[in-house]
């Protein structure tokens, strides 16, 4: 928030569901200054309209400012328990997609805005990512990301095939920091020409880079896949986090029943992670049909309509 000059105001908050006894009147406790405490917020600011995104912090806000008009912005398919809780107080919703408007009531109130991205992902083009990150563009290339701490299952799963992996083109991978040293060590002890093939890095700012100059993705299915993939139209492999099974599976069969996607269990990545990819970076038909299937699930300008809503709620004119 320092570097981006935005003011931050905390709030005490926790979460009760899923909680032992024991621990449950100390939260509700929590809850309850956190409500004491937005109010306060509420009095020195004085908000025209509030915008919520989820999680249990949001629970005393949207209580304190249950006058004030406000917008719930749902970035999985499937809202969790915190976000379905903050859509009884919301004047307006926006959804990711048109799967979400199943698990609301009152369709009125709910808007199909897309996932909001960051306006520096459109500026890269494959030319300048290949140059940004050392790849040679007449090699098929795969990514490989678990989000900024990486993923350890998938990780795993592509440091024990990476000789095959490299054998059918170039991989950019995002490992995390916990596991960066164990991909170095893998990348020092790999033969040439297959050592220039393999890009690990623990943390990738330009991520626009690595989507654009991407053939084939392998990730988590976190809500960002739903905005970002389709913006590149990037294929992907997806294995759900098996602890977030319900939201991130949820999100991935809405990308495969749209023929942009394949999913595999993350229990399976040692067994398959490998054929699946081949399967796909070969079968050049279907890596283009699944491009063209997940462009087609895009909306770029997300973070406008979103934006549009709040404009409209705290009484201007539309943006």
């Amino acid at each position: 928030m320092n570097r981006a000059g935005i003011s931050y105001r905390s709030i005490p908050a926790a979460g009760v569901h899923g909680v032992g006894l024991r621990t449950l009147p100390r939260n509700i406790a929590k809850l309850a200054r956190g409500v004491s405490a937005s109010r306060k917020i509420l009095r020195d600011f004085k908000p025209d309209a509030l915008f919520f995104t989820g999680g249990y912090v949001a629970a005393p806000m949207a209580l304190a400012g249950r006058n004030i008009p406000s917008a719930l912005f749902v970035p999985d398919i499937e809202p969790g328990l915190a976000l379905k809780f903050l859509s009884f107080f919301a004047d307006k919703i926006t959804v990711t997609t048109s799967a979400s408007l199943r698990y609301f009531s009152r369709p009125e109130r709910i808007s199909v805005t897309g996932y909001p991205l960051r306006s520096d992902l459109e500026t890269w083009t494959r030319e300048r990512a290949n140059q940004r990150l050392e790849l040679d563009s007449s090699l098929p290339t795969l990514l490989v990301t678990g989000g900024s701490k990486g993923a350890r299952s998938i990780n795993n799963a592509v440091l024990r095939r990476l000789p095959e992996l490299l054998a059918m083109g170039q991989l950019i991978h995002i490992v995390g920091a916990l596991d960066f040293d164990v991909a170095q060590e893998a990348a020092e002890n790999m033969p040439e020409p297959l050592r220039s093939r393999y890009h690990p890095m623990p943390y990738l700012h330009e991520m626009g880079a690595a989507l654009v100059a991407a053939d084939l993705v392998v990730s988590r299915a976190g809500a960002s896949t739903l905005g970002e993939y389709p913006l590149f139209g990037l294929p992907a492999i997806l294995v759900p986090y098996p602890y977030a099974w319900r939201y991130q599976k949820v999100n991935a069969d809405y990308l495969v029943e749209n023929n942009a996607a394949v999913v595999l269990k993350d229990e399976d990545l040692q067994a398959e992670l490998l054929s699946a990819v081949k399967k796909l970076l070969h079968d050049k038909d279907k890596l283009n049909s699944m491009r063209a299937a997940m462009k087609k699930l895009a909306r770029p300008n997300a973070a406008r309509a979103i934006a549009s809503q709040l404009v409209e709620l705290a009484g201007e004119p539309p943006l």
